[in-house]
């Protein structure tokens, strides 16, 4: 009972509801649709801005979808008390003059099931950040705009894969910068919460079944190097579920011009998360710099 919790809450979809809407924050957008390279069709909203210059936002995995999170339905453990919506960011994204595409990763929100049904923590999502950067190079409307990929947690996980692939994101002359918030192993994560060794082996194996290679020894480190843009690492310093060196580690490994900025929150993870939505001057000064 407790190995099948415990898996389920680290791999299992479904617990990430699209919960609010850009109307309600007076914002100009669409509903729109695109397919990863593997057919999986993804589902998202595009704010409208400016035209020429284009922000990708890409969510944390699991309890999360592009509008955010809601503790509403989670269960025994809850990232926040409140509603984090992310249409805080894009309301200031908009109002700086960049268009906003807010999409549900594969297995989140309104998107489909992927083509490995289970959250993978960015091996398969690539795909998806990969599909949502060539949905605006190819937009008749935004094809010639300058791009930054706002990535959160798992999102920038799959961002860092997307760059160390073939074909990847390092071919894309239209990405200018990458804001990476606090990247996050699988491993690193369950080793924080404090599963004792031998569950934390068994919850492995079982997820390794449910989604066929090991989570647990999967990494996107070694696909730093290949980040090609100015790139800024957000972390809150007192974030009691990662790993504070691999975070050091990641910064490092950047080849790129590069900033670390460290929060001093509470001692919560998800209060990075609320603190993007809420503290825009960081995000706009450092996309300003690289893309306007």
């Amino acid at each position: 009972m407790i190995v099948n919790y415990l898996a389920d809450m680290m791999i299992k979809p479904g617990k990430s509801p699209v919960f609010n809407n850009p109307k309600d924050f007076g914002l100009d957008y669409e509903d729109v649709t695109f397919k990863a390279s593997d057919g999986v069709t993804l589902s998202g909203w595009l704010i409208k801005g400016g035209t020429d210059k284009v922000i990708i936002q890409s969510h944390f995995g699991v309890q999360c979808s592009r509008a955010g999170y809601t503790p509403k339905d989670k269960g025994l453990i809850t990232l926040w008390k409140t509603d984090i919506s992310f249409l805080n960011q894009a309301k200031y994204l908009v109002n700086a003059g960049y268009s906003v595409l807010m999409y549900d990763f594969r297995n989140h929100g309104n998107s489909e099931t992927g083509t490995c049904p289970w959250v993978s923590w960015g091996p398969q999502e690539s795909k998806d950040v990969i599909a949502a950067v060539d949905f605006i190079t190819y937009h008749p409307d935004l094809k010639d705009s300058k791009v930054g990929l706002l990535s959160i947690c798992m999102g920038a996980g799959s961002t860092t894969y997307a760059y160390g692939i073939e074909n990847g994101l390092q071919d894309y002359k239209n990405i200018k910068a990458l804001i990476a918030v606090q990247p996050l192993l699988y491993q690193d994560f369950v080793r924080a919460m404090g599963i004792p060794g031998f569950l934390a082996n068994r919850v492995n194996s079982f997820n390794k079944h449910r989604a066929s290679f090991d989570l647990n020894t999967t990494s996107f480190l070694p696909n730093v190097k290949s980040i090609n843009v100015p790139t800024l690492v957000i972390q809150n310093e007192n974030d009691p579920w990662t790993n504070l060196d691999f975070v050091k580690q990641y910064y490092n490994e950047l080849t790129v011009e590069k900033e670390m900025l460290w929060l001093d929150l509470t001692k919560q993870r998800a209060a990075a998360y609320d603190y993007v939505g809420k503290y825009p001057e960081k995000i706009l000064d450092f996309f300003s710099k690289h893309i306007d």
